[in-house]
């Protein structure tokens, strides 16, 4: 399953944005990750200093 973002804990700091190696994240008011382009790489899962997002 792609990564998820839990929007009750990402704060928009856009750091998972700017990791992302395949570009599948933009932020609106929050992260919103692209489920046809997420590998499940688990990078934003790392870099995410609220841990907001989570591979399921």
């Amino acid at each position: 399953m792609p990564a998820v973002v839990d929007e009750t804990l990402c704060n928009g700091c856009g750091i998972c944005v700017d990791e992302c190696p395949m570009g599948a994240i933009e932020l609106n008011d929050v992260a919103h990750v692209d489920v046809e382009i997420c590998t499940e790489c688990g990078t934003c899962v790392d870099v995410c200093p609220e841990e907001a997002i989570e591979l399921e």
